[in-house]
């Protein structure tokens, strides 16, 4: 049963186009996310692995070696099975510095351009031979499908079409993405299509051609010679290299490396993938002996490799047929395709961009965008040229045996990327020229008749296709052999080191702290701008700014050189990790070290050990838990402190001191002193910089108020600390300072009340005598002018006497106890008296007093005492209103109280004096203005009285001025009996 060439052409369009939409729908967001990035997908798109194997090569094999077919499957499921200690790590690797691809892998961790081109040279040219496995299988496919098709055309056709699907779904514009989400599920799909048609013509075999499992066992007892009973014999070593080769695979084959590390989801993906992928060929390989059979039995005249095929049309049936068509093409284009997209990428940043760096090119993105699609159109149009001259002329399985030897060249330098420190870039490219050469003159010559077409000999070489495995491992052993004997022998330099530690398994990068030339984030962009061009090189730095969820303009030393990291890291995705690394190291430099040698920046350290705090176990972890013991200790001191480097970077800013100062650890660690506000800085900074150990009770407005501060300074330099800097405690002090002059107030205030009580004795003679004099003068005289002025002398003089009675009892302290009997007092008659007295002096003429209070409002106390009160808050109410105010004073019955208000039109008192204002000696006037004695001695009256003070202000809400001060002092009630009262609280 045959095709015609063009049913076989739209059959395959048709595919393709399918195909191409699975890509454009996915690209277009119009699948959800949630699908696409699902572990299923990532496991079905690893299936690119077994390209044309899985449909035609395994049945060849099979047919050969029995069940060595499998080694094929069980060497890259032992890589996934081993996913956590081999995969894993060059995913964090990859991950961590954008590295795309093995080169960039061998660049970065070797710190060579040439490793990185090596790889690219290995990896192309062992591809080529892969990549025409796969167009030899879908032209001889097709050619046993529609035998009147033109070879040339097929391979032509299916090469364009690779092509074209590269380009336009591998080669995007957008190169910051994280992967190629429409590639991803395309080829997922592939190899669901390739699963599914494999298991549908095994059970066609099963059960169509042997009726059952009974009848296949009744059939292979029959026929019990070896090519039925698939015998494997344990001395051929083929098997073994087979295996090695498809373990290495899972490494360094570039398809194998673009889907597991660069189109990875997430790192739980990879763990699905590690048993996901070993169940989806163990799949695909239980049909294969039932294929064989079938053919066999069907007695199928294609070749044991295109028994898939033949079969099927020794069925006769059509769909089966194409069906079985469509496997080995998407088998083989979607190999092509990741293929020829790693590599080209490989190119471009190995070769291409060495060469020439895009320094004059107005959009970097869409200049690399198009020089990848061109590379992808060379390397194919390469691939098929190597099939037309020397492909098309070899079996499946040698251009599989070819490509595999060769990019087994390149896992010794990959288990040494996170097993081996020691290795070096010199040892690596030794051992890999001498693996390469023994590869091509062992196998890549004889294999390929190159020898024989270039007429090199007289007589034809018959190349020994049975001891390929023997050269492979013998290429493989001097490769390894010396790689190790140049890395021991040779020196690695401070950059292969630091790379290596990043790389190694379990170990710890030792960035240096060092001071960058550039000192913020917009001089980043502007030193770029040099290599990329201002657009792209802003673009750059704000999508790094943005990774690292730092503010648009940073100037901090430490997030600067996260900054540089992280600028370089997305440039190696973008260019290669060799260019970015010249570019950055060029433009965004270091000053010279001033003293041969740096600290260790120990942020970072910090930031890596919180990162690895799950994966620390034993020793390890309990010095972590250490670490983090005395970390914490610090953080949580109660006294503030922070760590300063030499170069005065803060390394550590505990709780106490964000406190203190305002200032979050987050906003300052990695910052200079100099960052810190001028207030602090300036502390700080000369505190550091002096020789003192020491500051005690330095003064620091802080938030408007008085601070008074001890500093403390320790060297942080020793036998165990190289890298040198201080600590600082900083002691707050305010609150012992507060305390100190609070006990100082109070000693100067009882050496007042005793000065106080000594003037109060002295001033009474005077006026004992004065009140003499007074008594005499109203016996020497009828005029009535004068009687009157003694009587008022008299008066004047019984008041001071009071005064100073009430000094006296001021100054001993507690003792306001009154000799008088409390009496009903006339409240509107003791503000008359007041204002009276107020009238005499000069002070105050423009003021006008209101006295509002009821005639017959009276309470119970002492007369002279309560004018002494009204006097105070008068004078008080008078020095604070402006002239031609008003000052009234009103009065009213509240129960057993009466509420007596004096309300002024002044400027108020100041919220935060109101607390304040009863104190002794506490007055807002001016020094010549006021004692602050006044309002104390009314507060000790009206408490006498047993009532109590109220100071609202301000008065009037609306306009915000005026105060009240409203008086509750106990009514007088005729019917009750004072005196028992009195005499009950005497007793």
């Amino acid at each position: 049963m045959s095709f015609s060439a063009t049913n076989l052409l739209v059959a395959s369009l048709l595919y393709l186009i399918v195909l191409f939409g699975i890509a454009w729908v996915t690209e277009r967001g119009l699948i959800p996310r949630y699908w696409v990035r699902h572990p299923l997908v990532y496991t079905l798109s690893l299936g690119v692995y077994a390209g044309i194997w899985a449909v035609y090569a395994a049945v060849g094999i099979a047919a050969e070696t029995g069940y060595g077919f499998l080694a094929y499957y069980l060497g890259i499921s032992g890589a996934f099975l081993l996913a956590p200690v081999l995969l894993n790590p060059i995913l964090r690797i990859g991950r961590a510095y954008q590295l795309t691809s093995l080169a960039d892998l061998f660049a970065y961790r070797y710190r060579s351009q040439w490793a990185g081109t090596l790889v690219t040279l290995c990896s192309g040219g062992a591809i080529l031979a892969l990549l025409s496995m796969q167009i030899q299988a879908v032209t001889t496919s097709a050619s046993i499908l529609a035998p009147d098709t033109s070879p040339n055309l097929i391979s032509v056709m299916f090469s364009l079409t690779v092509v074209l699907f590269a380009m336009l779904f591998g080669a995007r514009r957008d190169q910051t993405s994280e992967n190629h989400q429409g590639l991803v599920l395309a080829i997922a799909f592939d190899s669901l299509v390739k699963l599914v048609a494999l298991l549908v013509l095994g059970g066609v075999i099963l059960f169509g051609v042997f009726g059952g499992m009974d009848g296949l066992d009744a059939w292979l007892l029959s026929n019990s010679s070896p090519a039925t009973t698939m015998t494997l014999s344990v001395d051929d070593g083929s098997w073994r290299a087979v295996m090695l080769m498809s373990f290495a695979g899972a490494l360094v084959l570039p398809h194998m490396y673009h889907m597991t590390f660069s189109e990875n989801p997430s790192p739980k993906a990879l763990a699905k993938a590690s048993w996901g992928l070993p169940l989806y060929l163990l799949l695909l390989g239980l049909p294969v002996p039932l294929i064989l059979w079938g053919g066999q039995a069907l007695e199928v005249t294609t070749g044991p490799s295109f028994f898939s095929l033949g079969t099927a049309q020794a069925l006769d049936n059509p769909w089966l047929t194409l069906l079985m068509y469509i496997a080995g093409l998407s088998a083989a284009s979607g190999l092509m395709i990741v293929s020829t997209l790693a590599l080209a990428g490989m190119v471009l940043n190995h070769v291409v961009l060495p060469l020439k760096t895009p320094r004059e090119q107005g959009d970097i993105y869409r200049w690399l965008q198009w020089i990848k699609r061109l590379l992808i159109a060379v390397i194919i149009f390469t691939a098929l040229l190597f099939h037309e001259t020397l492909g098309k002329n070899l079996d499946l399985s040698i251009l599989g045996i070819i490509s595999l030897s060769g990019t087994l060249q390149l896992l010794p330098g990959a288990l040494g990327v996170i097993y081996w420190p020691e290795g070096n870039r010199r040892g690596l490219i030794a051992g890999l020229v001498t693996g390469l050469a023994i590869w091509v003159v062992t196998l890549v010559l004889p294999f390929s008749n190159t020898v024989n077409l270039l007429g090199l000999l007289e007589a034809p070489l018959v190349p020994d296709y049975s001891n390929w495995h023997i050269f492979t491992f013998i290429s493989l052993t001097a490769n390894v052999a010396v790689f190790a004997l140049i890395s021991m022998v040779s020196t690695s330099t401070s950059e292969e080191t630091s790379a290596a530690q990043a790389c190694s398994m379990g170990a710890l990068s030792r960035p240096q702290r060092r001071e960058l030339l550039a000192t913020s984030s917009t001089e980043f962009a502007k030193q770029l701008a040099e290599p990329l061009g201002f657009g792209v090189a802003k673009r750059e730095v704000a999508r790094a700014l943005s990774q690292l969820k730092l503010p648009n303009v940073e100037y901090r030393p430490y997030q600067l050189r996260r900054l540089r990291d992280q600028i370089e890291i997305n440039l190696s995705g973008l260019l290669g990790p060799s260019v970015a690394r010249d570019m950055v190291k060029r433009h965004l430099g270091f000053k010279p070290m001033a003293r041969g040698g740096t600290a260790q920046d120990i942020r970072y350290v910090e930031r890596a050990l919180g990162d690895y705090q799950n994966q620390l176990t034993g020793l390890a972890g309990e010095l972590d838990n250490l670490r983090r013991h005395y970390r914490q200790t610090l953080q949580n001191l109660p006294i503030p402190a922070c760590s300063v480097g030499e170069d005065g970077e803060i390394l550590m800013w505990n709780t106490a001191m964000e406190s203190l100062t305002g200032i979050t650890a987050d906003d300052v660690v990695g910052a200079r002193l100099l960052a810190l506000p001028e207030h602090w800085h300036l502390l700080l900074d000369d505190f550091n910089r002096g020789e003192e150990l020491h500051r005690y009770k330095h003064r620091l407005d802080l938030r408007g108020k008085p601070h008074w501060l001890n500093l403390h300074k320790a060297a942080l330099s020793g036998p165990d600390h190289p890298e040198g800097g201080s600590i600082i405690l900083v002691e707050d002090q305010t609150e012992t300072r507060l305390l100190e002059d609070e006990l100082m107030h109070s000693e100067r205030l009882a050496s007042v009340g005793r000065l106080a009580a000594g003037v109060a004795h002295e001033i009474g003679n005077p006026v004992t005598g004065i009140s003499s004099l007074a008594q005499n003068l109203k016996l020497e005289t009828d005029n009535p002018d004068i009687l009157d002025t003694a009587d008022q002398i008299q008066q004047q003089t019984r008041r001071i006497s009071t005064i100073l009675q009430s000094l006296m009892n001021f100054a001993r302290t507690g003792n306001h106890a009154q000799a008088n009997r409390y009496e009903p007092v006339v409240v509107h008659r003791c503000v008359d008296e007041s204002i009276n007295l107020l009238s005499l002096s000069d002070r105050g003429q423009g003021i006008h007093f209101v006295n509002d209070c009821p005639p017959d409002l009276r309470v119970l106390g002492d007369e002279q005492r309560l004018v002494q009160v009204f006097i105070n808050l008068l004078a008080n109410a008078r020095d604070a209103s402006p002239v031609g105010g008003s000052i009234r004073v009103s009065g009213n019955g509240d129960g057993y109280s009466a509420i007596i208000e004096v309300t002024d039109e002044g400027s108020g008192i100041p919220q935060d004096q109101l607390d304040h204002i009863f104190e002794p000696f506490y007055t807002t006037k001016a020094p010549n203005q006021g004692t602050g004695l006044g309002l104390s001695l009314v507060y000790s009256i009206v408490e006498e009285h047993y009532g109590n003070i109220q100071v609202d202000s301000p008065a009037d809400a609306k306009t915000g001025t005026g105060t009240c001060v409203r008086l509750r002092l106990p009514a007088y009630e005729p019917d009750t009996d004072y005196t028992a009262i009195s005499q009950n609280e005497r007793s």
